[in-house]
């Protein structure tokens, strides 16, 4: 098929007219707040952190459950240490689930609320005892982290420290 260079020209010349046109144009206005960004952890991480947990319990002669949840309470990685008791694991993620309802560890929540403490100990999914830590990367809450097994929730909060600790450097650089 022959083209007709006249034919063609005014064609070509409309077409980059109205992409001119089109890139000129102001942005349509986003409105703020309408989208957000999430920071979300990746399983392997999580399944890093609940191994450190219960890695750390274990350094100290206990054994533990450690579970890790996203920031919307789901569950990303959980460990049962070889003779830890099956209900460690359902405590652990109890714990954690306190953390992401309240945005703090469980220990503080347990301190500063204890006026709703019983009224808390019958909502699903969560229990008001010290054992879970909050997971921060730059400022925002991504997880949770509850560990149980030790004779004490401040041993199984530090046991939840030492998980988190093993990624450290990891949550302290995400931008």
């Amino acid at each position: 098929m022959k083209r007709h260079p006249r034919k063609t020209r005014p064609a070509l010349a409309l077409a980059a007219a109205m992409l001119a046109a089109g890139s000129l144009a102001p942005a349509p206005a986003q409105a703020e707040g309408e989208i957000i960004k999430v920071r979300i952890m990746s399983s392997d991480l999580a399944a890093t952190i609940a191994q450190g947990a219960v890695h750390t319990c274990r350094e100290k002669g206990y054994q533990a459950s450690a579970v890790v949840l996203d920031r919307a309470g789901n569950m990303i990685a959980a460990q049962r240490d070889t003779l830890a008791s099956r209900h460690t694991l359902e405590i652990a993620e109890r714990k954690a689930g306190l953390v992401v309802m309240s945005g703090t560890d469980s220990g503080d929540m347990r301190k500063n609320r204890e006026d709703i403490r019983p009224e808390l100990n019958q909502m699903q999914g969560i229990i008001v005892m010290d054992g879970g830590v909050q997971i921060r990367v730059a400022g925002s809450l991504v997880g949770a982290v509850g560990v149980s097994g030790a004779p004490g929730g401040d041993i199984d909060a530090e046991c939840a420290r030492g998980g988190i600790d093993k990624v450290r450097d990891i949550l302290d650089f995400a931008d």
